[in-house]
C-alpha cells in the first residue's frame, strides 16, 4: 500500500521523502505532515481525531467501524473479504461440535456468522489465516487478491463478504474546519486528476470535413472533442480524451470512417 501511495502522490506533484529509518516522511505540500502506520492504526487514528487525513484500506475501515469520511478510491490493491473453507466441505452440515472460524476480521467474521445462521465459535487469528484449516478452523475469514494462497492451501471461497481497496479518508471534525477542508479538497482534487489520466489516453487524428461528423459521433470524448481546421486543406484535427479500455475498438472504427494519422498519447493529470 505504501509504495503505490507514494507513487500516486507523487504523479500528482507531491513528493514524499522516505528515510531508512523514520515514520514520519517529508511530504512537499504546504500545509501538511504525515506519519507511516499500519492501516488499521491509521484507521483509529483519523476516528479519535489525532490525524485528520489518511490512507487505509475499506476492510478494516468496516472492520473498526471508523466513524471517518471516504473521500476517494483509489482503487489501488484491490482484494475481496472472503469466507473460504477447505474444497468439498460444507459449512451448512449439521454437526456434533459448533463451526470454528478463524479471522482476523473478528467483527465482519462474527457478523457473517450470525447472517448465515452458524452455531460457529470466532478464533482470532494474527496472519496467515489460510494456514489453520483444515486442523485448526473449518472456515477462515480473509481477504484475497488473486486466489492463489487459497488454492495452494486447498481452500474454495463458498463466500464474499466484502470487496476492499485502497481509499482516503478524513475525520469529520477536519470536513468541518474550512481552511483544513479546502486544503484536503485541493490534495482529493490533484490526486483525481491522476486516476482519471491513468484511465483515460488522448487520441489525435486528421479527417476531412465531410467526415467529420460520422467521426466525432463515436468519439466518447469527456465533453466535446477540441477541433483545429488542418492547414491548406479541408480537414480538421481532432484532439480527445476516450477511455483507455475503449481504444482498442475504436481506432479500427476511426479508420473505417476516414479518420486518418492517429497519435495515441498518455495523459499525466487531467482536471475535468
Amino acid at each position: 500500500m505504501q509504495d503505490r501511495v507514494v507513487e500516486l502522490l507523487g504523479a500528482a506533484g507531491v513528493g514524499v521523502e522516505l528515510g531508512e529509518r523514520t515514520y514520519r516522511p517529508r511530504v512537499e505540500l504546504a500545509g501538511f505532515e504525515a506519519k507511516l502506520l499500519k492501516p488499521q492504526n491509521v484507521v483509529e487514528m483519523l476516528h479519535v481525531g489525532s490525524r485528520d487525513l489518511g490512507f487505509a484500506g475499506a476492510d478494516w475501515v468496516a472492520e473498526l467501524d471508523g466513524d471517518l469520511v471516504e473521500l476517494l478510491d483509489t482503487g489501488l490493491d484491490p482484494v475481496r473479504v472472503v469466507a473460504a473453507a477447505p474444497a468439498g466441505s460444507d459449512v451448512e452440515v449439521p454437526r456434533d461440535r459448533p463451526l470454528v472460524v478463524a479471522s482476523e476480521y473478528a467483527r465482519l467474521a462474527r457478523r457473517w456468522i450470525a447472517d448465515r445462521g452458524l452455531d460457529a465459535t470466532l478464533v482470532r487469528s494474527y496472519g496467515a489465516t489460510e494456514v489453520f484449516a483444515p486442523e485448526d478452523a473449518d472456515v477462515i475469514v480473509d481477504n484475497t487478491a488473486t486466489g492463489v494462497t487459497l488454492q495452494a492451501n486447498g481452500l474454495v471461497v463458498i463466500d464474499e463478504l466484502m470487496r476492499s481497496s485502497t481509499r482516503l479518508y478524513a475525520n469529520p471534525a477536519a470536513l468541518g474546519d474550512p481552511g483544513i477542508r479546502a486544503s484536503i479538497e485541493d490534495l482529493v482534487l490533484l490526486l483525481r486528476s491522476v486516476l482519471e489520466a491513468r484511465r483515460r489516453v488522448m487520441l489525435e487524428l486528421n479527417v476531412p470535413a465531410d467526415l467529420l461528423d460520422r467521426v466525432v459521433a463515436i468519439l466518447p470524448c469527456m465533453r466535446k472533442p477540441t477541433l483545429a481546421r488542418l492547414h491548406e486543406e479541408d480537414g480538421y484535427a481532432v484532439r480527445v480524451a476516450v477511455p483507455r479500455t475503449e481504444l482498442p475498438g475504436l481506432i479500427p472504427r476511426i479508420r473505417c470512417l476516414g479518420g486518418t494519422d492517429l497519435i495515441v498519447s498518455s495523459p499525466e493529470q487531467i482536471v475535468p
